[in-house]
């Protein structure tokens, strides 16, 4: 069969339980170092119908252990020649598992209850290569334990999804009753106090202008203070949904491609009715051959494609204290979180502050690598890491608690991770930046920034608005009102 475009495959298979797309939609258009540019948007994949799921409402203990389990019992071997992702455990690992694995505090209001964590474990994996312009679709067989036993269910597995790829797709679901359509929507009397904005009609935030100066002037007295050296401070922005949820997603992905991108419509595997739509250009971590490689981001500017605006944006960003120095504190962030689970002396910063230009913004990108010790699993690394550095602040756990203490509402899925965990070993998660949650009738749209001692407080809540451009470009198909993403790692 000739494969479908990835937009096309996502639209076929939408129906099924756990419909999850892990989408590289755009690559790296140039970087100083070419190391990390090459693996970057080379691979998508598309997955469904997991043979289990597993829902973790926030604040469960030992959440992880499942998953733990599932590695453990089902393992296969790396398929040489075909794309990384060959089955294993995906789905979101919300930023409020942190509740779980560190014991934050809870947020003050959290009205759409997004768990903690769904993940499904999928033995069935369409897989695009964009670099040659291939495709698979690779059953493991799963759970079927025996050789034979494996090789009928896959095959099984296989002509299952072949007729799922071959049918034509329905029209949008916001048109039928079938499918994630547009849900009800959670009066706003239930809703956490928003504050609506001037900026785009029918859009609100859970901090008025004044409120989140005041949060960043107080996270400033918390640095000076001597509790961090940096917090990542957000707003949520909450728009009324119009447009079903991978409608939604396909103007996103056109309008702010993405090499972490990636669709998860939760509803038909968890008791959340909720779907995560991201642009995600920050990966969490990936692990190879027991390698793992972490790649935080901190400093970023517009790319307009002006040759002369371009070269100056590139020396700003080059040249920036704040940002290196944003970008120097993850870093040992990072390095001290994987030499808990990683052998000593692998650790090792293989790429610092290095600039990356992509179709819209440049970025100010380090990686840190290291070895997982031979008695440590996937899992131990998650537990070890998560959530990235990038979007909490340094030390994580305090910075963790002041967000707690100062942003109004959960994060749910925002800088949390969409991910897998591979069934050979292997892992790839990214962190959930530039990333819209579909829920009851509206759509969650947080932005935020680190903060640091030298931030000015007004400078810090216009940043947001400049992160948030790109979404609100993709949420009203267009408006001439909103500015230009510059696309930040938060």
């Amino acid at each position: 069969m000739t494969a479908p475009s990835v937009e096309t495959a996502l639209r076929r298979l939408q129906h099924l339980p756990g419909c999850l797309l892990f989408d590289s939609s755009m690559r790296v258009i140039s970087a100083e170092s070419t190391r990390s540019a090459q693996p970057l948007g080379r691979y998508s994949f598309l997955m469904a119908d997991p043979f289990e799921t597993i829902e973790v409402p926030v604040g469960q203990t030992a959440p992880m252990e499942r998953i733990r389990s599932l590695l453990a019992n089902l393992r296969s071997s790396t398929i040489a020649g075909l794309p990384p992702m060959q089955g294993g455990v995906a789905g979101l690992f919300s930023y409020d598992l942190n509740q779980s694995l560190d014991r934050i505090p809870a947020a003050q209001q959290n009205e759409f209850q997004i768990p903690a964590m769904v993940v499904g474990a999928y033995d069935t994996v369409i897989a695009w290569d964009h670099a040659s312009d291939e495709a698979w679709i690779i059953s493991q067989g799963f759970p079927e334990t025996d050789s034979k036993s494996r090789h009928v269910r896959a095959t099984e597995r296989i002509e299952f999804f072949e007729s799922c790829l071959n049918a034509e797709p329905g029209p949008p679901a916001a048109e039928t009753s079938a499918g994630n359509e547009v849900q009800k929507k959670l009066p706003t009397g239930e809703l956490a106090t928003s504050f609506d904005l001037e900026r785009l009609k029918g859009l609100s935030s859970n901090f008025s202008e004044a409120d989140y100066i005041a949060a960043v002037k107080k996270c400033i007295e918390y640095i000076y203070a001597g509790d961090v050296f940096q917090i990542n401070l957000a707003q949520r922005l909450l728009f009324p949904a119009d447009t079903d949820s991978v409608e939604l997603y396909r103007r996103l992905r056109n309008c702010n491609p993405a090499p972490f991108a990636g669709y998860f419509d939760l509803s038909k595997i968890s008791k959340c009715n909720a779907q995560i739509i991201s642009a995600s250009p920050e990966r969490l971590c990936s692990v190879r051959d027991r390698i793992v490689e972490t790649r935080p981001i901190k400093g970023t500017r517009k790319r307009t494609g002006r040759p002369m605006v371009d070269i100056q944006a590139r020396e700003q960003l080059l040249s920036s204290v704040k940002d290196r120095a944003e970008n120097t504190m993850i870093v040992d962030l990072m390095r001290n979180d994987l030499s808990i689970v990683c052998e000593d002396d692998s650790v090792s910063v293989a790429q610092f502050c290095e600039l990356e230009e992509y179709q819209s913004v440049m970025h100010l990108v380090s990686s840190v690598q290291a070895k997982l010790k031979s008695d440590k699993s996937l899992v131990d690394l998650i537990e070890s890491i998560f959530p990235g550095g990038s979007i909490t602040g340094a030390p994580k756990v305090r910075a963790m608690e002041i967000i707690a203490e100062l942003e109004p509402t959960a994060r749910g899925a925002y800088c949390g991770s969409l991910g897998y965990l591979g069934f050979d070993g292997s892992a790839d998660l990214n962190i959930l930046i530039r990333t819209i949650t579909a829920s009851q009738g509206w759509w969650q749209i947080p932005v935020g920034g680190g903060i640091v001692s030298q931030s000015d407080p007004q400078t810090e809540y216009e940043e947001t608005w400049t992160k948030a451009a790109g979404m609100l470009r993709a949420v009203t198909m267009g408006d001439s009102n909103l500015a230009d993403s510059s696309s930040s790692s938060s």
